[in-house]
């Protein structure tokens, strides 16, 4: 796969994932995002220095078997939401979700145009999948600042201050180890929901 396709696909997965939180929050009554102009499909307006450049361009350049990265978060006020108990959670969600339909309707093309199209627009739409399988998974991790992390403490108020500030503080201290000691673990889920997609 070419260098520029891979980042811009993986860009363009990851601001949509963005954008899908800020929707959400402006549906449940927080319109942070929209007011701030990061409802948008612009990359510009998401890009993250580490997240969305370095990170994916040394993962590459290392033969990384992993392309994962991040743009910029929109910016949420969780006490405009409407649903003070779940919306944080439906919040969180919205990001993982918005990558699941995205591979799903790329799956679909791959599915069915398969036999009509030249092979290499199809292995970028597989790319597609795969891409945006992982970025779901990934964010799903209840490590902060991912996506997970929100939707346990959103799901789960009870756990402890303590231990939510535990989470924050060093979370991307376990962030950082995850991506690059234990990210392998989700391989199998990933290839799992690629198959079964995918028709394999």
């Amino acid at each position: 796969m070419n260098f520029l396709i891979a980042i811009l696909i993986l860009l363009f997965s990851v601001v949509i994932h963005e954008v899908s939180h800020g929707l959400m929050a402006d549906y449940l009554g927080d319109p942070t995002a929209r007011y701030a102009g990061r409802l948008t499909l612009n990359p510009i307006k998401h890009l993250d220095p580490l997240g969305s450049i370095i990170l994916p361009l040394i993962l590459f350049l290392t033969s990384s078997p992993i392309l994962v990265g991040w743009a910029k978060p929109v910016p949420i006020n969780p006490y405009n939401l409407k649903d003070q108990r779940f919306g944080p959670a439906k919040v969180a969600l919205a990001g993982p979700l918005s990558n699941i339909f995205v591979a799903i309707f790329f799956a679909l093309l791959v599915r069915f145009l398969g036999a009509f199209v030249s092979s290499p627009l199809i292995m970028i739409f597989a790319f597609i999948v795969q891409v945006n399988l992982m970025l779901a998974i990934f964010n799903l991790m209840p490590i902060p600042p991912l996506d997970g992390s929100h939707i346990l403490f959103g799901l789960f108020p009870a756990i402890e201050e303590k231990t939510r500030m535990i989470f924050s503080q060093f979370g991307i201290i376990f962030l950082i180890f995850f991506i690059f000691f234990l990210f392998p673990l989700i391989f199998p889920i990933v290839q799992f929901l690629y198959g079964f997609l995918i028709g394999y």
